[in-house]
Order: C-alpha cells, then sequence, then structure tokens
C-alpha cells in the first residue's frame, strides 16, 4: 500500500501523451492549447474612433466655438478616402476609421451643426476619443499560450484575432466499466437486491469537465470471461476505469480480468480514506484506474486520481480555511472528508466538514464543494484551526 503522494507520482509519470488536432473554435470550448494562438491581425487595424461624432485636426479646435466645415463622412467599414485639411470635419462613428489629416474627435453633445457647418463647443488641448491601431494586439502576439483550457475569453480573441481554427490535445478516451449482478440502469424496476448503477454518470461529467471524453463501457457481470469480453472490444480506450469488483470477495474479478489481458501493476492500493482498494495498472499504451465500487469512494477517488491522468492537477485547487467544528484525529491513511467551503461575513473562507462521512453517501456532495485534507494520524482538530481543503466546486 503506497501513500496519496506517491500514487499520484507514479500516474503523472503514466499519464499518457495525448496527441494534437486542428479544431474550429466554435468546438474547442475547455480544450487544451497544444499550441499557442498567434494573432494574424493588428487590432484595431487603424486607429478608431470610440465615439460617435466628427473628426477633426486638434489644431482647429484649440479655442471655444471654432467653424468647421463638413467634408464628408465615414460610417464603420467605409473609410473616408480624402484628408482632411484646415478647417475641415468629417462625421464618424464608433468604430470608424479616423480619417487622414484627423488627430482628434469631438463628440456630437460637444457641436452644434448647421448644414455643412459644425461648431465645437469647447477647447481642446490633446487627442480625445481615438483607439490607436493595435491597441489591443499587433499582427504575430502571442496571445494565449500553450497548455491553456480554452474558455469564453479565449475563443473571442481567438476569433478577434483571425484564428478559426486552434491547434488542441486530442482528448483522452476514458473507459468507464461497472461491475456487479446487482447493477441495473436507472429508470429500472428493481428486484430484490438490485441497485441502480450511479457511478459512471457522475465520473462521466467529472472526466468531461476536465477535458477528457468518457465512454460508458456499461455493466459488466460477475465473471471474468464478461470483463474480458467488454475489455476486448472496447474501441481506442486511453484508460480504462473499472469500478467496483476490486476488493478480496469471491464476486471481485475486476483485477483479474484485466491481468489476463496484459496489464500488469503500477500499484494495488493506496493509504487513503475513502478508496484503499484504487489500484493502477498498464499494457502498452493502455492504463487502467480501478476505483472503489461505493459511491461516495469512487467520486472522491475520481476527483484524487482520475482527475491527475486527465489532465488536471488539483494541487492548483488546495486552500486554506479555518475549522467551524471540531473533528477527531484522524487514522493511518491520508483521510479527505467531504466539506462546504464558504466565505465568511469578514472574508475569510470557512471549512464545515460534513458529520457524516459514510463511503456509500452521495447525499452530502449536494451541499459539498471540497475535500478536507487530514495526513495520516493527524491531531485532533478544534475549531478555529487552519486546515487545508481541496475544492471541487463553486467558493459559496
Amino acid at each position: 500500500m503506497i501513500s496519496v503522494s506517491d500514487a499520484l507520482l507514479r500516474i503523472q509519470a503514466h499519464r499518457p501523451r495525448p496527441g494534437q488536432e486542428h479544431v474550429r473554435i466554435e468546438h474547442a470550448l475547455g480544450r487544451r492549447l497544444s499550441e499557442p494562438v498567434i494573432a494574424r491581425r493588428t487590432h484595431p487595424p487603424a486607429a478608431m474612433s470610440a465615439m460617435d461624432g466628427y473628426a477633426v485636426r486638434l489644431d482647429d479646435v484649440g479655442a471655444p466655438n471654432a467653424s468647421l466645415q463638413l467634408i464628408g463622412d465615414a460610417p464603420a467599414g467605409r473609410p473616408f478616402e480624402g484628408t482632411v485639411q484646415p478647417g475641415q470635419t468629417v462625421r464618424i462613428f464608433t468604430g470608424s476609421v479616423i480619417p487622414d489629416g484627423a488627430d482628434t474627435v469631438i463628440i456630437q453633445e460637444n457641436v452644434t451643426r448647421e448644414g455643412d457647418r459644425v461648431t465645437s463647443l469647447q477647447a481642446y488641448d490633446a487627442p480625445k476619443h481615438i483607439r490607436a491601431a493595435g491597441l489591443d494586439f499587433k499582427t504575430d502576439d502571442i496571445l494565449i499560450e500553450a497548455g491553456t483550457r480554452l474558455g469564453a475569453e479565449h475563443l473571442s480573441i481567438s476569433a478577434a484575432s483571425n484564428n478559426a481554427f486552434v491547434t488542441v490535445e486530442k482528448r483522452l478516451r476514458v473507459g468507464l466499466l461497472a461491475n456487479g449482478d446487482e447493477l441495473r440502469p436507472p429508470g429500472s424496476e428493481l428486484g430484490p437486491g438490485e441497485i441502480i448503477n450511479s457511478n459512471p454518470f457522475g465520473l462521466s461529467a467529472l472526466v468531461e469537465r476536465w477535458g477528457g471524453d468518457p465512454v460508458n463501457l456499461g455493466i459488466a457481470t460477475d465473471r471474468v470471461d464478461a470483463i474480458e469480453t467488454i475489455i476486448e472490444n472496447a474501441d481506442s480506450i486511453d484508460v480504462f476505469v473499472p469500478i467496483g469488483g476490486a476488493s478480496v470477495g469471491d464476486h471481485d474479478h475486476m483485477r483479474t480480468a484485466f491481468q489476463n489481458k496484459g496489464f500488469k501493476p503500477v500499484f494495488e492500493k493506496i493509504a487513503v480514506r475513502p478508496g484503499k482498494p484504487t489500484w493502477f495498472s498498464q499494457f502498452e499504451d493502455a492504463l487502467v484506474l480501478g476505483l472503489p465500487g461505493n459511491p461516495a469512494s469512487a467520486m472522491v477517488c475520481g476527483h484524487l486520481f482520475l482527475s491527475q491522468l486527465v489532465g488536471h492537477d488539483w494541487s492548483k485547487a488546495l486552500v486554506s480555511g479555518k475549522l467551524v467544528k471540531d473533528i477527531p484525529a484522524n487514522g493511518p491513511r491520508e483521510h479527505f472528508m467531504r466539506a462546504r467551503l464558504s466565505v465568511s461575513d469578514k472574508g475569510a473562507l470557512e471549512i464545515d466538514p460534513t458529520i457524516n462521512q459514510d463511503s456509500s453517501l452521495l447525499r452530502p456532495f449536494l451541499s459539498c464543494n471540497a475535500l478536507l485534507r487530514r495526513e495520516p494520524k493527524a491531531f485532533a482538530a478544534t475549531s478555529g484551526e487552519s486546515v487545508e481543503a481541496l475544492v471541487i466546486g463553486p467558493i459559496l
């Protein structure tokens, strides 16, 4: 049995190196860049007006009530083709290109107009309301670094910089395989002793959130050959995630089936609570991360270990906060307790562990957004002490 830190190191060392692919930006949300996004244009491409008004020469409006001749207009997308000479002005709009010769914009509220005569009502001593060419970015600027997971803001600037495609990591295909004669899909009429197969649905959502491609491989019965058949028929799976069937009971066959198909152990147990039966094996380019069948154990170990395989480093989501209730001393295994993380009236992070940490319970996840981390053999902690937690949901 190895420590959590050792397990994470071995998982990271074996993490598949995904290839890359070009995708249209409308399909790139949540994907991780494998090549930087480089601007293919300058933005703004020319000096442009920030307001509706009149483009003028600053020298002409140094005193109030300057009278100017209107010589044309320049709607956005239709630049004025001439040059603004002394005493002249061009009607301009937000997003219009500043015509040659002009170096400032007077907003329309600060002028009067009669026919082709425009009067500036106030004096100006510096250029106003012009966005310089390249104010946002210039051609060949690196806008988004490789390794970035793309959000809405990244897609917006990719489009604005004239990038219709981005180069991203291929999604790792994660095959989720439940095991148990007692399992039935949601919506089933249950017989005596039967239960709903819930684990793949929560884990699939997490895999997708972390940038992977979840594949539900279904439910394997409690026979080694049935599990082997599903393994054989699985299409291009990078990471198998068998759920359950890894303990030492007479009907726990997952590990045996994968061993029969050539998978060699990397580790077989982790000193973690919940989730001690978590195991990890490899065969050629394929990996298998076996998770416990208890629902809470599967979800917690998904956050801790499956996330690492998919490429989500949870160590960056660790925070410190103050306990709001006493907790007892910890045992020999590192413990990740479901907890509620919130911000106090004074702006401090507060961590409230759930009273019942039973590994079969899913309902606590509805009110929990963190996993309180307890080191092995940690002393009892009292309310107000600083503790560490892994954020798994929005902070309340």
